[in-house]
Parts: C-alpha cells; sequence; structure tokens
C-alpha cells in the first residue's frame, strides 16, 4: 500500500507542475507523459506497471464518484515486464539450508519444521504462517492448504519434513505455548502466529549461515521445490497442481530453469534425437 501511495502522489506533483489541478482535467495525455517522464527517471517495468495500476484505481474510484465522465487511462498501455527467472538453489545448497542449525538458536526444532515444510511443500510464506493445526495430517503425511483465492490443494510432506513437524510439535510447540491453545501450526511465545517478515528474516538468516549466498528468500525454496520435482521428471500438470497455480503459464517458467530435464526428456522420446 505504501509504494501504491508513493505511485499516486507522484502522479499528482507531476499533474500539479503541467497545471492540472481538478480531477475532471486530467487527460490520456497526462497520464502518458507522467509514465514517460517515469521512463527518463530510470524506472524499471514493473514499477511503471505498478504506477499505472495506481492511477487506474483511483481514476476509477473518481469516475464512480461523478469526478470524472470517462476514465482517461482506460487505454493507456504499459510494455509487459518481462519474467524473470526463478532463483533456484541446488540440491547440497538445500539441504544445508534446510538442516544446519546455527549455534545459539532460540526455536530450532520450530524454525527446522519450517524450513522442510517450505521446501517440501512449495507453500507461499502466505500459506505458512497461516497454517492450522486442522490442515496438518501427520498420520497420513500430508497438509491441505488454503491458497490464493481461498482454493484448497492437498501436498505431501514427505519424510523429513513430517518427521522434523513431528519433533516440534511434540517437543518445542508446547513450551512456547504457555499453556494457551492456539489454532496455528508455527507460533511464537504465547500462541501467537509467525509474522511473515519473521519468516523472511529466518530464511535470510540461515541462508548466510549455510553459505547459499545473498538473496535466498522464503520464494526461493518455493522455486526449489518446483525446479526439484521437474529436474527429477515431474509433470508439469503435477507441479502446477502442488504449487497452486490456476494458470500453467505460471508453471511454464520452470521449464527454463531445468534445461538438463529437458534435454533428457527430449533424447530419450524424440525419434531423431
Amino acid at each position: 500500500m505504501e509504494a501504491y501511495a508513493r505511485d499516486l502522489a507522484a502522479f499528482a506533483r507531476a499533474l500539479l507542475a503541467r497545471g492540472v489541478r481538478t480531477p475532471a482535467r486530467i487527460g490520456p495525455a497526462d497520464v502518458r507523459a507522467h509514465l514517460v517522464a517515469l521512463t527518463d527517471r530510470g524506472l524499471a517495468a514493473r514499477s511503471r506497471a505498478r504506477a499505472l495500476a495506481a492511477i487506474r484505481g483511483w481514476l476509477r474510484y473518481c469516475v464512480r464518484a461523478g469526478l470524472v465522465a470517462a476514465d482517461p487511462a482506460a487505454d493507456v498501455q504499459v510494455r509487459r515486464p518481462g519474467g524473470r527467472l526463478p532463483r533456484a538453489l541446488g540440491v547440497a545448497e538445500t539441504a544445508r539450508l534446510v538442516t544446519a542449525t546455527p549455534r545459539g538458536a532460540r526455536r530450532p526444532l520450530r524454525d527446522a519444521a519450517l524450513l522442510e515444510l517450505l521446501y517440501a511443500c512449495g507453500l507461499r510464506v502466505s500459506e505458512a504462517v497461516s497454517l492450522r493445526g486442522a490442515q496438518v495430517n501427520l498420520e497420513a503425511g500430508f497438509v491441505t492448504v488454503a491458497g490464493k483465492g481461498g482454493k484448497e490443494r492437498v501436498v505431501p510432506l514427505g519424510r523429513a519434513a513430517r518427521a522434523a513437524l513431528v519433533r516440534y510439535l511434540t517437543e518445542e510447540r508446547p513450551r512456547l505455548l504457555r499453556g494457551r491453545p492456539s489454532a496455528w501450526v508455527f507460533v511464537r511465545p504465547g500462541g501467537r502466529a509467525l509474522s511473515r517478515q519473521a519468516v523472511w528474516k529466518l530464511v535470510r538468516r540461515r541462508a548466510a549461515g549455510a553459505g547459499v549466498g545473498p538473496r535466498v528468500s522464503p520464494h526461493t525454496l518455493r522455486h526449489t521445490f518446483a525446479t526439484h520435482l521437474l529436474a527429477g521428471g515431474a509433470d508439469l500438470r503435477v507441479v502446477q497442481a502442488l504449487l497452486g497455480h490456476a494458470d500453467i503459464g505460471t508453471t511454464q517458467v520452470y521449464t527454463h530453469v531445468a534445461p538438463t530435464r529437458l534435454r533428457a526428456v527430449h533424447r530419450r522420446h524424440h525419434p531423431r534425437a
């Protein structure tokens, strides 16, 4: 929200500089001129697209409020930014990240279970921190994830993640709860759910300690989950279902990060390979 507020503030300053002081006087040329100015300032395509989204949202409100007769940004377009390839860790790097416990770690079992789960199930960080006990079936070995748009998907846990969860839930989580009930799986002292920021800091700290390089995030583990599955021979449709992607086009980006697997499949199945 802060980024959108900054985008709108910058647009307002640009309008004032052009002598436009009321919403009714805003035209498509004003919107285009602002986007050109952002380009000249060196803003990336993603930042310009976000700025246009903020402007469009505000102008749609102005139309509904009767401040503007027609949306001046309706036909304004920004060239869609190219997709960046996900960063995926190697198998050895991932093993170091999820298994190495730094000396002096305050919640080692919780943190280990969380990292194992992020990698084993490819969860978004928001899905992990909002995970409730009722969503985890340790006996059957799967979690039911509430993804984007309220859509549920079932993801297998795997042996390592299941073992880490069992140990955390039986040994460390009761101490964190201090006798209080909590629906959340991953908790802070007293039973409150972990925050997204706390998980980001944990992953960054563990990545630095494991020597797996900078800019490793919870989403890196999600990318790594998908990449390793494809490299191991998983079908793209299966990976799509496990990630909870509504559109397989979103999942197809992972075909660019598993070229070795694609070459092997091509050699094995193409008659003239």
